[in-house]
């Protein structure tokens, strides 16, 4: 299987495409999006060189059960799976936030923390935490929504303030996204799994919000194994997590984090199909269903391409 990392087609009534870091978005007449999820994989702002196989497939997939799952709380961008790799659904003007939630001390805030903050994005931290901790209650740490470099942190105030989401709008967001973390977290629960930290997009359409992007993903999401949790954590151990973190611990153990002068790691054909054995590792234990690797075609992008197509026309 080779690994989708770049895709050019031309839809029908295609206006536009956006490649982000991961996605490559269609706008199908401005009326809809066609999201295709390649096989790039980012870390630290960066697109690492190579491209991991079935990543793609994970990501949609997982995503668009997530969509399915959390329809009931907030209407979300969803049409159509019409492709392994690709969610159709309709086009929102994107809110220049993310909405992170943060339910335990982890990743970038533990790192804060570790340095002496003890406050992130506004919000006031405990003392005496320590890595891996949960938090008394789910915290919001939201940053901006960058086109290119890194997202920064901001707080709730400066959102507000700066007019760069109205006070309403924000309030709502925040209702949301404390919503979709308690689901995912007992949707989590029960595959034994704790989901830790994620991060929300919504976007507006005709005055109405919607969840757009993906959610519960690997990519947007870190997850520890619920067993051994606790004892892990009284010993001060590293928690067994499925998440992207692993590629980040492994890009730090052999010094690179997405600073000026520092170069990627070579990716060995081991390191990336051992990343694909992570990505279906967590689509499993989240869904609890076995993974169905797309079919080994020699010609993905055919695939993909007649997919949407087919499905555009129904629209």
């Amino acid at each position: 299987m080779k690994a989708v990392v770049k895709t050019q087609f031309s839809f029908p009534n295609q206006k536009s495409l956006y490649v982000g870091k991961v996605r490559d978005v269609y706008n199908i007449d401005d009326k809809y999006m066609a999201m295709v999820v390649s096989d790039r994989i980012s870390a630290f702002d960066v697109v690492l060189p190579k491209g991991i196989p079935y990543k793609g497939q994970v990501l949609n997939q997982i995503a668009a059960k997530f969509l399915d799952a959390t329809a009931d709380i907030v209407p979300n961008w969803k049409l159509a799976t019409p492709d392994p790799m690709v969610t159709v659904g309709l086009k929102c003007e994107g809110f220049r936030v993310e909405m992170i939630v943060r339910g335990y001390l982890a990743g970038s805030a533990w790192r804060e923390y570790k340095a002496g903050a003890r406050t992130l994005c506004g919000v006031p931290l405990p003392e005496g935490m320590v890595e891996n901790q949960k938090f008394p209650t789910p915290i919001l740490t939201p940053t901006t929504k960058a086109d290119e470099g890194h997202d920064e942190n901001i707080s709730r105030e400066e959102i507000i303030s700066s007019g760069l989401v109205a006070k309403e709008d924000y309030e709502q967001l925040e209702k949301y996204a404390l919503a979709l973390f308690q689901r995912g977290t007992e949707i989590a629960a029960e595959k034994g799994l704790i989901l830790v930290d994620t991060k929300y997009e919504f976007g507006k359409r005709d005055g109405k919000i919607y969840l757009i992007d993906e959610i519960h993903t690997p990519d947007s999401s870190r997850y520890f194994y619920a067993d051994g949790y606790e004892e892990r954590l009284a010993k001060g151990e590293h928690q067994r997590q499925l998440s992207k973190e692993f590629v980040r611990e492994w890009l730090m153990a052999n010094g690179f984090q997405g600073k000026e002068g520092q170069k990627v790691p070579e990716m060995t054909d081991d390191i990336v199909n051992s990343i694909t054995d992570r990505y279906i590792e967590l689509y499993e234990h989240i869904t609890g269903e076995k993974f169905q690797k797309a079919e080994d075609c020699a010609d993905i992008l055919g695939r993909i391409e007649k997919n949407v197509t087919d499905c555009l026309k129904s629209l």
